[in-house]
């Protein structure tokens, strides 16, 4: 995020206008905790893991009395439209505060999770895909030596994205995601397809998802069903939301930050900066909240072709 909030900051300042962060989000709109923000404010920050505004949840912007205080802020510090970095969550707010009040807001796509509709990638994505590789790189070395099933828990509630795509970059033998886990016992048809004839070990990704069971729910049955393996279960957690930005995820903040400015001078509001085969492009946050991003089936495909 911090590489798309100096872009905004920077492109905003290029084109004359004046800049405001507000911390911790919505919170920091209804409690005033804004600052001005000049170039300097966004210097040496690209390289940076996180957001240095910071984040925090809202309930009260669930409410209208609290979307109510969030505008009167507004007005007092003089701010005529917003920027908001976030996913499926933040972008609803920024949806409803728009019609009640009339704000002028461009939305980035600010989620590891990569389901937001509209947009090919996420800002956060790439790196979150890195983070995974590196460790599950490191995991199938004691894989190897020890001939366990490792099952592995990636992020990802409702989108297999990472787990996906993850499973690829690794090599490992399946993914366990949650858009397709009611068409197929995906555990099952692993077991049943005769996996690990030709090899001394093997990686299962899995999505977090309450629908998948997670990566705990898929040992235990392993553990009923197949008792003849040895499963070891690792959760990668927090690990996948932080560190330095990968190059690609500096690049798309920076693209998308200064596009969000473009969006302005465009009299555009009320969309998402999206990016579509290598180009910008705005979405409705309509669309990008209300309609699903579903997983590509021939990646799927690809993961089961190369799992032999």
């Amino acid at each position: 995020m911090n590489a798309a909030i100096r872009a905004v900051t920077r492109s905003a300042i290029y084109n004359g206008l004046e800049v405001k962060g507000i911390y911790r989000g919505y919170k920091g709109l209804i409690t005033g905790e804004i600052a001005p923000f000049k170039s300097n404010n966004v210097s040496n920050i690209i390289q940076q893991g996180g957001t240095i505004l910071k984040t925090a949840r809202c309930d009260e912007f669930r409410e209208p009395e609290g979307r109510r205080v969030a505008f009167e802020t507004m007005q007092r510090e003089q701010i005529d439209a917003l920027v908001v970095i976030g996913g499926d969550g933040s972008l609803t707010g920024a949806r409803i505060f728009a019609q009640e009040y009339n704000v002028p807001i461009v939305g980035l796509p600010g989620t590891i999770d990569n389901d937001l509709y509209g947009t090919d990638t996420t800002i956060g994505y790439d790196t979150a895909l890195n983070t995974i590789m590196e460790a599950v790189d490191k995991i199938r070395d004691t894989a190897t030596s020890h001939d366990r099933l490792f099952f592995i828990e990636v992020m990802g509630r409702d989108a297999g994205f990472l787990a996906l795509n993850g499973a690829i970059a690794v090599g490992a033998e399946a993914a366990i995601i949650p858009e397709i886990s009611t068409e197929v016992d995906q555990l099952g048809e692993l077991f049943n397809e005769g996996f690990r004839q030709t090899k001394n070990s093997s990686i299962v990704i899995v999505a977090e998802s309450e629908i998948t069971g997670g990566a705990i729910g898929m040992a235990e049955r392993v553990k009923r069903e197949y008792p003849e393996y040895d499963v070891r279960v690792t959760i990668l957690g927090h690990i996948q939301r932080g560190g330095s930005p990968s190059a690609y995820d500096r690049i798309l903040a920076s693209r998308m930050g200064a596009a969000a400015i473009d969006a302005f001078k465009d009299d555009q509001r009320n969309v998402m900066i999206g990016i579509q085969n290598d180009t910008i492009v705005y979405v409705p946050f309509s669309k990008a909240i209300k309609l699903e991003k579903h997983i590509n089936r021939e990646v799927l495909n690809t993961l089961k072709i190369l799992s032999v």
